[in-house]
């Protein structure tokens, strides 16, 4: 090849193979410098030649070097801090004040400097602080040093002064790697790609017969489907919307956000001078502005018992103008919808019992914050029946709650327009240890039901409640502008699982439901992890709690994906651990799909030809860290610590996680599960808190735990006193390990 840049990936390769052919051995950063070539592209014509089988062999070595910071450079062209803050400074002196100004950013440091060297010195007989020069001339040693650094002479530097300039991050150390290439055993000389598809030629000529092609990878991902996801808001509805359901209620029409003023308020015996009927409480329409289209006798009842009374009712005395009825608005309530269906029950030869329930949009003039819109969902139930009492509507209310699994419930007197008595549902949280408000309820005014042509006897009872406000509950969203709006995260909205709401019986079944549900996690991960060692040859713990090898060779080749801003630094400490007790290939990668690597690089000197363990670390645009194991993926890092875990346990390594008492592994699931919900908690305060009480978080021993906690200490920059410490005490452990 005339130039080697111009050459493509399996080009590199031949030409590695040819030079090893005759040299036998080669050296990645000589060869990239002989052929004035990236030596990245070469390593990676290495790494296709080891995919190849023993064709080559590699060896990584590391070659460490001084390079000069910014800050570093700057000094190499302009001189350092102290010298330049010592040639200000002119012969009769200059007011310190003056000299730091002209200095600038620079000038804090310079001074200090200057006067840890003994140049100047500060005279304060004349009142304010003077710099005077202490030497005629200064020799600027740290500016010639980085000019040599900077040429690649920085042999020349005393190694205790590399040590001093890099503390004042002038410079810093950079660990280059490289490969020695040696011959493998089927080493050969000719690169031969095999087809990856039969092609119409082959057939013809007959050549496929004697053809290797390339085997199908059955085991790679495919490209993930796209699709239509439902709102966690569509979730909790279907789940409210089946418990209606299987009361024998009947869905109502709700299909008109836009209604008038006669049905959502005056049907409804809503004096026409209520507040809640002012524009700074509703969203008025102003095109159509008005309705017309009402029963005309119905709405002279509904005058007449306004205005006159009616029904054994005085009614509020105030003359009602058909021109505020008529006002269109975005309906306040969905209970306009149960005034409609109701007046239509009404109308028939003969009443039909109801029970009826809608779950719909409304809209309000609200100030917006965390837990408020201008719109939301309410959930409104109604009975109609003969007889029915306020007692029917307490056993309404009580089913419908207890199938929620909400048993502690509380009825306090309360007003609405509409209904007489009123009742406002409160119900124990467990988590706050109080009653909080979670509905309203009541049996719909005489005044209300009659003028529509209700029989006498019949009685209608009502109760409601929102549907954000679960959903937020159930879902661990604190704003709901997360939930709803312009700003939602689609990403939410498409990993989030489905909607199951408890259901028992009883306060005592409910929290025994809720200590099955955390051990059945606790043994659905375990049996996970179980699976992919059986996968990797590695059997179940013996009686001792360890694993024996079922083979010697390989144990496992993984390769986790983690975002950038995310570097799982629990690798780190695990890699030091089972590189004591494996032979251990790491490496780590880059995927196109983000600008750049993250801060934590794994790395070991052994050959995956002959390591044990291979561990390949990519930096990908993922939201979870995930490990894929053969045919299989663990997504989370508490997983994968666990899976670690359990492979150091298989060579006594160190009793981190299964091989502990049972009751230690619980308590270390438990901290787990708590460490990854940060929802509810935040490392900064949960660790130090535990810390309180013991050496390490699971006891007097370090344990995954730690390690993951220590990680996510890390990539969120805690670094308060306690955690400092702690994290040296995990770090010493990890180390006698």
């Amino acid at each position: 090849f005339t130039s080697l840049r111009e050459c493509k990936m399996q080009d590199f390769g031949s030409l590695i193979l040819e030079e090893l052919d005759k040299a036998n051995q080669l050296d990645s950063l000589k060869f990239a410098q002989r052929h004035e070539v990236d030596e990245q592209k070469i390593v990676g014509a290495i790494k296709s030649l080891e995919s190849l089988g023993d064709v080559i062999q590699t060896k990584i070595y590391q070659v460490k070097s001084w390079q000069l910071t910014a800050e570093g450079k700057e000094v190499a062209a302009n001189g350092s801090h102290e010298y330049r803050v010592y040639s200000a400074v002119p012969d009769s002196g200059i007011q310190q004040s003056k000299l730091m100004s002209s200095c600038g950013a620079f000038g804090k440091v310079g001074f200090s400097k200057a006067m840890s060297a003994g140049w100047i010195k500060i005279d304060k007989s004349q009142g304010a602080p003077v710099v005077m020069k202490l030497v005629e001339s200064a020799s600027d040693t740290v500016g010639e040093h980085m000019v040599l650094i900077q040429k690649g002479e920085s042999e020349k530097v005393d190694a205790k002064l590399k040590g001093e300039y890099k503390k004042r991050k002038l410079l810093e150390e950079v660990v280059d790697k490289h490969y020695t290439i040696n011959k493998g055993t089927n080493f050969r000389t000719k690169i031969e790609k095999a087809p990856t598809e039969l092609t119409a030629d082959m057939i013809a000529s007959g050549t496929w017969k004697t053809t290797s092609l390339k085997p199908y990878n059955l085991d790679a991902l495919g490209v993930e489907t796209g699709g239509g996801c439902l709102h966690p808001l569509l979730k909790v509805r279907a789940e409210y919307r089946q418990i209606f359901l299987e009361m024998g209620f009947s869905e109502m029409r709700t299909n008109n956000f836009v209604e008038s003023s006669f049905w959502n308020f005056d049907a409804l015996f809503q004096p026409q001078q209520h507040p809640a009927r002012d524009a700074h409480d509703t969203f008025f329409i102003s095109d159509p502005a008005t309705s017309n289209n009402f029963p005309s006798d119905y709405l002279a009842r509904v005058k007449q018992v306004h205005s006159e009374g009616g029904f054994e009712s005085q009614g509020y005395g105030y003359d009602w103008k058909i021109d505020e009825a008529q006002k269109n608005l975005l309906r306040t309530h969905t209970t306009a919808v149960s005034a409609r269906m109701l007046y239509e029950c009404a109308q028939k030869d003969k009443f039909v019992p109801q029970k009826l329930f809608s779950i719909d949009r409304v809209f309000r003039n609200e100030t917006l914050d965390a837990t408020h819109l201008a719109e939301f969902h309410q959930i409104e139930g109604v009975v109609a029946d003969y007889g029915i009492t306020l007692g029917h509507c307490i056993g309404v209310i009580n089913t419908f709650f207890t199938k929620l699994g909400i048993e502690k419930l509380r009825f306090k007197p309360a007003y609405n327009p509409y209904t007489e008595p009123s009742m406002e549902i409160f119900s124990y949280h467990e988590g706050l240890g109080k009653w909080v408000e979670i509905g309203n309820s009541g049996m719909f005014r005489p005044e209300m039901l009659l003028p529509m042509g209700l029989p006498e006897g019949v009685n209608c009872i009502g109760f409601g409640l929102s549907l954000e406000r679960p959903t937020m509950i159930k879902y661990k969203i604190d704003n709901i502008r997360d939930l709803v709006g312009h700003k939602v995260n689609l990403e939410m909205v498409k990993r989030n699982p489905i909607c199951r709401i408890d259901k028992s019986g009883t306060g005592e079944e409910r929290r025994l439901q809720v200590l099955n549900r955390r051990w059945a996690n606790i043994e659905s991960k375990l049996s996970c992890i179980q699976k992919q060692m059986e996968v990797m040859g590695i059997s179940s713990p013996n009686a001792h709690g360890m694993a024996s090898d079922a083979s010697d060779g390989n144990l496992m080749d993984v390769v986790i994906k983690v975002h950038p801003d995310k570097p799982p630094y629990s690798l780190q400490l695990l890699l030091n651990v089972l590189k004591k007790r494996f032979k251990v290939a790491a490496s780590t990668h880059t995927h196109s799909s983000v600008k750049s690597a993250g801060s934590l690089v794994l790395s070991s000197d052994e050959s995956r030809i002959t390591a044990d363990v291979k561990i390949t670390l990519i930096y990908s645009n993922v939201t979870r860290p995930t490990m894929i194991v053969k045919n299989a993926q663990i997504q989370g890092e508490e997983n994968i610590v666990r899976y670690l875990a359990r492979i150091l346990d298989s060579r006594g390594g160190g009793n981190l996680y299964e091989s502990l008492d049972s009751k230690v592994v619980a308590q270390i699931d438990n901290i787990l599960d708590r460490l990854t919900d940060a929802s509810k908690h935040s490392v900064s305060t949960l660790i130090p808190g535990i810390l309180t009480k013991s050496k390490y978080l699971a006891g007097n021993r370090v344990t995954i735990a730690d390690i993951l906690a220590y990680s996510l200490c890390k990539q969120a920059a805690v670094s308060n006193s306690s955690i400092k410490d702690w994290s040296k005490r995990v770090e010493d452990a990890i180390a006698k390990m």
